[in-house]
């Protein structure tokens, strides 16, 4: 049994016991989907003071400050993060790429250890830390899974770097007076640059480029992947749904699969992702698009020119790899959201609103065409 399942309730006590009085965020990773949409939440919310840490820091605004650190590095860590007395929330979004699963671990258990040894010792009012993580819990980046997926399934075989931050989490907080909550969103889709995992933006650049070559939309997936049965999570939706977690003493040392609370498949949706685009559909066709769209480039470039869309790299709205790994899931992939529901949390995100709504938002910002 996943260890972070023994606590939790039969019964849920009714009422909500929110931590109500003033509150300092430390978000790491806060240039991500996940942790520039946390900080944009953050920000409307009146009782919050805001640290956004980053290896590219960020422009300040409002009650939200940034800081360049590099999490890698340990004494670089505990020095630009050594003033931060008043922190009271960590939200840790940060997550550092590596060719194979095993060499995940290392850095990404690494970079948490070192924000917590940071933060730990200084921060006398330190409330809640918050783990952002994913299916990956359930090995569902493996192959096929058990769904839907619960907060109760076993742990599988390592390596997996979700499984050994939230155990060094555990055991940390067994000395500590704080508490933990580990977030597990499916696939998130939200407005991020240089993102390694953002699946809208995959879609809007290929759809963009399609249109621009007068073809039609293929989903260019395996060819199961096109009926499988699939989830999101709106960056929004998981914004509110981490705050909650972290604030709501109900879940105290709690993990919560968090989704959007509906159902697709792509042969549906794919359909109606090519009319907002003004495009027809063709037959599926499995190709990669890293490599079928490393020539683009400098076509991109042109449309960037003849639409007068701000010149973003084209390295910085394209993540292929990642487009070709969730299109490759000719498994079915969701989780069971009801223990979030049962805890307290009830917002839900229609999929195909969402996919929408963010393809305006690219338009509008001039991202693309």
């Amino acid at each position: 049994m996943n260890p972070s399942t023994k606590r939790e309730r039969e019964v849920v006590p009714v009422g909500v016991n929110q931590v109500s009085s003033r509150k300092t965020a430390l978000v790491v990773g806060a240039n991500g989907v996940i942790g520039r949409n946390l900080i944009n939440h953050l920000a409307e919310l009146p009782d919050w003071t805001i640290i956004g840490v980053s290896r590219r820091g960020g422009t300040p605004f409002g009650r939200v400050r940034y800081i360049a650190v590099d999490l890698l590095d340990e004494v670089n860590t505990r020095e630009k993060l050594s003033k931060l007395t008043e922190v009271t929330h960590i939200f840790y979004a940060a997550y550092q790429d590596r060719p194979t699963w095993a060499e995940l671990v290392p850095p990404n258990l690494g970079m948490l250890v070192n924000v917590v040894n940071a933060i730990e010792p200084i921060a006398a009012h330190l409330q809640h830390i918050s783990l952002m993580q994913g299916y990956k819990v359930y090995g569902a980046h493996l192959g096929p899974f058990k769904t839907p997926a619960r907060e109760t399934d076993a742990n599988h075989m390592p390596p997996e770097f979700n499984i050994d931050q939230q155990q060094f989490l555990e055991q940390r907080q067994r000395e500590s007076s704080w508490t933990w909550s580990a977030l597990r969103p499916s696939v998130v889709c939200g407005f991020a640059l240089g993102n390694p995992m953002n699946l809208a933006m995959v879609i809007a650049i290929y759809a963009s480029i399609s249109k621009e070559l007068g073809l039609p939309l293929r989903f260019p997936g395996k060819p199961g992947a096109y009926s499988s049965l699939l989830e999101m999570t709106d960056a929004g939706l998981l914004a509110k749904a981490t705050v909650w977690a972290a604030t709501d003493t109900r879940c105290a040392n709690q993990a919560f699969n968090i989704n959007n609370g509906d159902l697709f498949r792509w042969n549906e949706l794919w359909p109606k992702i090519a009319s907002n685009f003004g495009l027809e559909t063709a037959p599926p066709l499995s190709m990669s698009l890293e490599t079928v769209m490393a020539d683009k480039e400098p076509f991109w470039k042109s449309m960037v020119e003849k639409y007068e869309l701000v010149d973003n790299s084209y390295k910085d709205v394209s993540s292929w790899g990642f487009g070709d790994f969730v299109f490759s899931w000719d498994y079915d992939f969701f989780a069971d959201g009801t223990k979030a529901r049962r805890f307290g949390f009830h917002d839900f995100i229609d999929t195909e609103t969402m996919f929408l709504s963010i393809f305006d938002d690219l338009r509008q910002r001039k991202v693309i065409p």
